[in-house]
């Protein structure tokens, strides 16, 4: 793991349980999140648009064994229904946006479902223009919310009705692979969902993409 972002997710979790540095621990992870940024823009500039539907590990265990387009997708497909559905209860930008035919995807879930061939063939899809403009605006969009958030929100927990919600939305498939979302984000205060998905989900999938990115150029 990257030694800088592990720290500072650390900090940041150690931050936000006290209220008299719950408002460094938002600092804290909102540099942590323009660092990881960062490297997701700079995929951009040194991959060829084939690179991101390369699937070099595709029998691996691991979250190298997918693609970068696929973990790009899958990071702020989740963060938008977290952030949008769960917490502030509107409309993901994901439909908002248009973005489902904006990217050319086949899915409007968050791909957890997909397998081996089937994320490469997904990621080869893609519009790559789209993905990245869609990786902008829901950044951009929960940035504004941990602004937002105070240290009293962080006990506010998901309901039944959210869990329905989510159901009904079909943005998560009820293939076994994905199902168990719904039960695990709903089971989680704000706080919960500070940590997974909006910071150690990052972390996970932009470092298995950096490994990606290193066999492929190597």
């Amino acid at each position: 793991m990257n030694r800088e972002w592990s720290e500072l997710n650390k900090t940041m979790q150690q931050q936000i349980k006290k209220q008299q540095t719950f408002d460094e621990g938002i600092d804290t992870l909102l540099l942590l999140r323009k660092k990881m940024m960062e490297q997701i823009l700079e995929f951009r500039d040194i991959l060829a648009p084939e690179d991101f539907h390369a699937i070099p590990f595709i029998n691996a265990d691991g979250y190298h064994s997918k693609t970068i387009a696929y973990s790009l997708y899958h990071i702020f497909r989740i963060e938008d229904i977290v952030a949008n559905s769960l917490i502030r209860k509107e409309e993901e930008i994901y439909f908002t946006g248009h973005y489902q035919e904006r990217m050319k995807s086949p899915i409007i879930t968050t791909g957890n479902e997909l397998v081996k061939q089937e994320i490469a063939d997904f990621s080869m899809k893609l519009d790559l223009d789209a993905l990245y403009q869609y990786v902008a605006e829901v950044n951009t969009g929960t940035t504004e919310l941990l602004k937002q958030i105070t240290y009293r929100d962080l006990k506010t927990k998901m309901t039944e009705q959210d869990r329905e919600n989510l159901r009904l939305l079909g943005v998560v498939s009820k293939d076994e692979s994905a199902v168990w979302l719904i039960d695990y984000w709903c089971n989680k205060n704000i706080q919960g969902l500070i940590k997974m998905p909006f910071s150690r989900h990052w972390i996970m999938h932009v470092e298995a993409s950096l490994r990606i990115k290193n066999k492929i150029l190597r």
